[in-house]
């Protein structure tokens, strides 16, 4: 996204929401507009960050990011054993409240401390 296309993008939302009439929640638009432009800023600034650094702007770790500059995933801005990466070229994760979660493992009809006391009061079976 460039400058024009972030000046059209909001233009047509604002005219789009003055047709409705609609009326917005402030907090949310105010938000969507700031992370397009947040995106806009880092589109236009080309600073390469090390490994560490790339894992604290994108959520994923440094292992895993160096594994994707690796495999040519991710074009390597630095050296072959000192990689870079370009803010404009991190994958981003999406929030925590936005990924989905895998439920959790729940027991229906028997609790964690009747298996361990059935652990404990079984008999165990010997090689006699």
């Amino acid at each position: 996204m460039d400058h024009q296309a972030f000046r059209e993008k909001w233009s047509l939302e604002a005219a789009r929401l003055d047709s409705l009439g609609a009326q917005v929640d402030a907090a949310a638009l105010i938000t969507a507009i700031l992370a397009d432009f947040e995106w806009l800023s880092q589109e236009e600034a080309p600073k390469s960050l090390t490994l560490r650094q790339a894992a604290l702007e994108s959520g994923y770790s440094p292992d895993h990011l160096g594994r994707l500059v690796r495999e040519g995933k991710i074009p390597n801005a630095g050296r072959p054993r000192a990689p870079r990466i370009l803010r404009r070229d991190l994958p981003r994760r999406p929030p925590e409240d936005l990924q989905q979660r895998q439920p959790s493992v729940k027991l229906d009809a028997t609790t964690p401390g009747q298996i361990a006391r059935s652990v404990v009061t079984s008999k165990g079976v010997t090689d006699e």
